[in-house]
């Protein structure tokens, strides 16, 4: 029995083989064995609170309430966000939030939907 790797991208240990891909059912994520090329681009990828792999599109949702710096406005926790962008930076998503207007989010208080 050959020895399967745990998941590079959420490290669990319960990854399984399907045909020529290994796959872990806790985040999803399918890699081929000795994909070590594959690994490297996932570490420099935007990763969400939960550590799955954001991208351009996709609809995250706030796990943290999060005051808006120079309102008195605040994301609460549970706000779904549709259509992010990833850019380069501290704050890696740009957003528009219904009620708040354009912002800029850490990926850290988010996962996705």
């Amino acid at each position: 029995m050959s020895h399967i790797p745990p998941c590079p991208n959420c490290n669990s240990e319960y990854a399984y083989e399907d045909g020529a891909m290994l796959v872990c059912p806790q985040c999803g994520h399918e890699w081929a064995r000795g994909g070590e090329d594959s690994t490297a681009a996932n570490e420099s990828a935007v990763k969400d609170a939960n550590g799955a792999v954001l991208s351009d599109g996709d609809a995250v949702v706030v796990i943290k309430d999060l005051k808006v710096k120079g309102s008195s406005s605040v994301v609460k926790v549970g706000t779904k966000v549709k259509n992010i962008r990833l850019v380069d930076g501290d704050h890696n998503i740009d957003c528009k939030i219904a009620g708040i207007g354009a912002m800029q989010l850490k990926s850290a208080f988010v996962k996705k939907a």
